[in-house]
């Protein structure tokens, strides 16, 4: 663990605010304990940040994932694109209720997919990769009732 500390005057021009942000997107911070101090006519914040510092190899790897990131407003035509958005939505609400990240309800790419399919039912779900039979029970049905609700569908 190492120690940094920081010190941004209240009227900054944001050098010292950038040259911290920069830091901070390029190490592991651990804790940030930031103080006020005012001596006179001088303001300024006080940051103390615990961190561990990466290596290249894994800030080099972390912005080559940040790349690799896949618009699918670019790749899914106009229509699935709605389709995906109302998946997500649909995901981000099962998610909370669920108490877990999003991406353990369904992944993007499983979302695009599900989006491009022609029915959206459990039985079809199962069908795309990376979503098999218990994951399709536990948030299948939940994803494809909240679609039929959201889009004014029948149910099947």
């Amino acid at each position: 663990m190492q120690v940094k500390l920081f010190t941004i005057p209240l009227f900054d021009n944001e050098t010292e605010l950038n040259e911290m942000n920069g830091f901070l997107r390029a190490q592991k911070v651990l804790t940030i304990d930031k103080q006020f101090v005012s001596v006179g006519e001088n303001a300024y914040w006080s940051f103390c940040v615990t961190y561990l510092q990466l290596s290249k190899q894994s800030t080099m790897a972390q912005n080559a994932q940040r790349q690799n990131k896949i618009d699918y407003k670019e790749v899914l035509d106009v229509a699935t694109f709605a389709v995906f958005s109302t998946l997500r939505t649909i995901r981000k609400q099962i998610a909370e209720n669920e108490a877990v990240p999003a991406y353990a309800v369904f992944t993007d790419s499983e979302l695009a997919e599900i989006a491009k399919l022609e029915n959206i039912d459990v039985a079809h779900l199962q069908s795309i990769q990376g979503i098999g039979q218990k994951k399709a029970e536990k948030y299948g049905q939940v994803l494809c009732e909240q679609y039929r609700l959201q889009m004014g569908l029948a149910e099947e």
